[in-house]
């Protein structure tokens, strides 16, 4: 099955398949990345992050992974919230894991935090290896949604969860017409005067709208191997929080 944000690419007339288009936009926006996420989101990115790692804690995982780890932000909540013993980054963007070694070696956390350039579609990780897998604004972004997500599941302990946070559409009057306002004119227009790349933040909203949100999501987490998937939809249904068991 073949979903339309597969084939959604950040630069139309650019050479080259979805992924290495994402990595490079990445790479091009890595140093205002956290700024415009925060910025964007009146900082209610920082609440959703919180809320999705909490739902973690009935597990107390110990070994987590934290793919399209970015900037490191989401995997240094983890830290903060359930203090694992070891949590590993996974990420296709260079310039992004620079940011986040950079936030690791300043916090002094290189014994329990280590990031890695890598696939997130095909990790190199043993099949049962994680008690926890999250993915913060990431999936959306994957070329093969479903392979990555099988993925994701194959690595993770049988029991173990998965937490998704991503963006999702509002469904419900006026807060699906403001959103699609601010996300197509506003959203576009900030990251163009701060990160110098037009067209990661026009790819960010067209994304957001082709991805297969709530309960679709939650039937590709079954197809895939999850035995349930908790749906929980934050701040009118922008963003929503998976939670989704082995």
């Amino acid at each position: 099955m073949t979903n339309e944000s597969s084939t959604l690419k950040p630069y139309k007339n650019a050479e080259g398949d979805k992924k290495t288009q994402v990595a490079d936009m990445f790479n091009n926006i890595s140093k205002t990345y956290d700024f415009l996420n925060h910025f964007m989101s009146l900082g209610i990115d920082i609440i959703w992050r919180k809320k999705a790692i909490r739902s973690l804690r009935s597990i107390q995982p110990q070994i987590m992974l934290d793919v399209a780890t970015g900037t490191g932000d989401f995997a240094l909540e983890s830290i903060k919230i359930l203090n694992p013993k070891k949590i590993i980054g996974v990420d296709i963007s260079e310039g992004m894991l620079q940011v986040a070694q950079e936030k690791i070696k300043s916090k002094g956390l290189q014994q329990q935090f280590e990031v890695q350039l890598g696939d997130s579609e095909k990790l190199l990780f043993e099949d049962n290896t994680f008690d926890a897998v999250t993915v913060a604004f990431g999936v959306r972004n994957f070329e093969n949604l479903e392979q990555g997500l099988a993925d994701i599941c194959r690595v993770l302990k049988p029991g173990g969860k998965a937490v998704i946070l991503e963006f999702s559409n509002p469904k419900s009057f006026p807060i699906k017409q403001l959103y699609n306002f601010y996300f197509h004119n506003v959203t576009p227009l900030i990251g163009k005067l701060f990160s110098k790349d037009n067209s990661a933040y026009s790819y960010l909203p067209e994304s957001v709208a082709k991805f297969p949100d709530g309960n679709r999501f939650a039937t590709i987490m079954k197809e895939v191997g999850f035995s349930e998937t908790i749906i929980r939809p934050q701040t009118f249904g922008v963003c929503t929080i998976y939670v989704s068991t082995k």
